[in-house]
């Protein structure tokens, strides 16, 4: 019999709905996996059982009365420790913030425990989730399962590394430049970016974030199925009025062609060959399922957009952020900070309202774009996965990392929504694509990962190595 903590998050819910397994049954094996695996890989640094263990007890009351708990009914799941919890330090990996306890939860953890999610635990960021890499001084380093010498992403590396290792079925995690997608791609898992606007976020432990951050930042699911993204995507989506952003968009838009574009070297990217063979490979696999995939060697512009980006998202506020990152003395986030410092300290007045016009005239370029090829697929990094703390070895291994997600920066500048889908193994490394639809459309993006999904992924979960 399959152990329960090995069940995708959709085949769970059913099973709990249907009487077969109790939440609490489901929430113990859970806390079991977590005990066996998590001393190894330092995902999740935050988990108190007895809450655990309440959660799921309130499922099965609700079940017992003849109500409906929710579309994740039971469901043991983790969140990031950069949003609010009610009764947790919001801490975002930084010693500064080990007090900062939450009085209450911010939309994206009410909005699962209205769909019956249990929460099992915290997962582990880099300090302010600033890098790519997840160390801080505060909660450690995460470990990737799949092999501890490569990174498990960030920002999100310890959602990654805990559902790709069977800690909970689904994982929250947030996205500014990529800190959703390069973790799952980084764990051999799948990650989604939803569009701005999609899943309400409010941190009231927090001041208001600046406006760079609040146009670029976005919460999305990540797991070990495309079906589980589906559920994670809709229990995160509910409306919440506390964010000034929502849209209430429906989750699926009317149909489209299934016509794709793939571009393996977008502005001229350099790719590893592992990373155009996983190009080729899915775009294989989407036109044996019915797509027509055109490869295309133009977009529009997309290094510019991650080039603004990293100007908007660290020049607004800079001073701030760097005051507080000398404060912490994390090694990581002082190297964020200062690889880009030029750039940030440029944003005057004036750039800040060009760079918010520029984006405007880049955005309808890739809307009119993705009217005529509905789904973009991409490389998610122009690199495997990256031996782990990489990004401290130098200026020249800096530049090398920025340089290779410029796929995964350029995007949340234009508010569109991504989905990092895992493909396989090379080696002891993952592989994964990137796609990419328009605004409100990650059905579309869903919609292909399924159809590549059906082709082979890694195997997953895994124990750690």
């Amino acid at each position: 019999m399959t152990e329960t903590w090995r069940l995708s998050a959709a085949e769970l819910a059913d099973r709990i709905k249907a009487g077969q397994l109790s939440a609490r049954e489901a929430a113990q094996s859970a806390l079991d996996r977590l005990t066996a695996v998590n001393p190894t890989i330092n995902a999740v640094v935050d988990c108190r059982p007895e809450e655990v263990l309440a959660q799921a007890d309130a499922v099965d009351a609700a079940l017992a009365r003849g109500e409906d708990p929710g579309i994740l009914a039971g469901v043991p799941m983790t969140v990031k420790v950069n949003i609010d919890q009610a009764g947790h330090a919001t801490t975002n990996g930084v010693t500064l913030q080990r007090d900062l306890i939450a009085a209450s939860n911010s939309p994206v953890v009410d909005n699962l425990r209205k769909a019956g999610a249990v929460i099992l635990g915290r997962t582990n960021t880099p300090a302010f989730s600033y890098r790519w890499f997840t160390s801080n001084q505060l909660h450690g380093t995460t470990r990737n399962p799949r092999n501890p010498l490569l990174t498990p992403g960030g920002s999100s590396g310890g959602a990654a590394s805990a559902v790709a290792s069977g800690i909970g079925h689904l994982a929250h995690g947030t996205d500014i430049a990529g800190s959703i997608r390069y973790p799952a791609y980084a764990c051999g898992v799948h990650g989604l970016r939803p569009t701005l606007g999609r899943v309400p976020a409010y941190n009231a432990s927090s001041p208001e974030r600046a406006i760079g951050a609040q146009l670029t930042a976005v919460s999305g699911p990540i797991g070990r199925t495309i079906q589980d993204l589906r559920l994670g995507l809709a229990a995160m989506s509910a409306p919440d009025p506390r964010d000034p952003w929502w849209v209430p968009v429906p989750l699926e838009g009317p149909a489209l062609p299934k016509v794709a574009a793939l571009c393996v070297r977008p502005d001229g990217l350099q790719v590893a060959p592992e990373v155009e063979s996983a190009l080729q490979d899915a775009a294989r696999r989407l036109r044996e399922r019915g797509w027509r995939v055109d490869e295309i060697d133009q977009l529009p512009p997309l290094k510019e957009a991650a080039d603004l980006q990293i100007t908007l998202w660290l020049g607004d506020g800079y001073a701030a952020m760097e005051a507080a990152a000398i404060r912490e003395n994390d090694p990581g986030a002082l190297a964020a900070l200062a690889g880009h410092k030029a750039r940030a300290l440029e944003l005057d007045l004036a750039g800040f309202s060009r760079t918010l016009t520029r984006r405007a005239t880049l955005l309808r370029q890739w809307q009119q774009f993705l009217v005529e090829y509905p789904l973009l697929l991409l490389p998610v990094s122009a690199e495997l996965p990256f031996p782990d703390q990489l990004d401290l070895q130098g200026d020249a291994a800096y530049a090398r990392v920025w340089a290779a997600q410029m796929t995964q920066i350029g995007l949340p500048f234009l508010g569109l929504p991504a989905l990092s889908v895992c493909t396989g193994m090379h080696g002891s490394s993952p592989l994964g694509v990137q796609l990419v639809a328009a605004r409100y459309r990650e059905d579309i993006c869903l919609l292909a990962g399924e159809a590549i999904e059906q082709g082979g992924v890694a195997p997953a979960p895994v124990d750690p190595a």
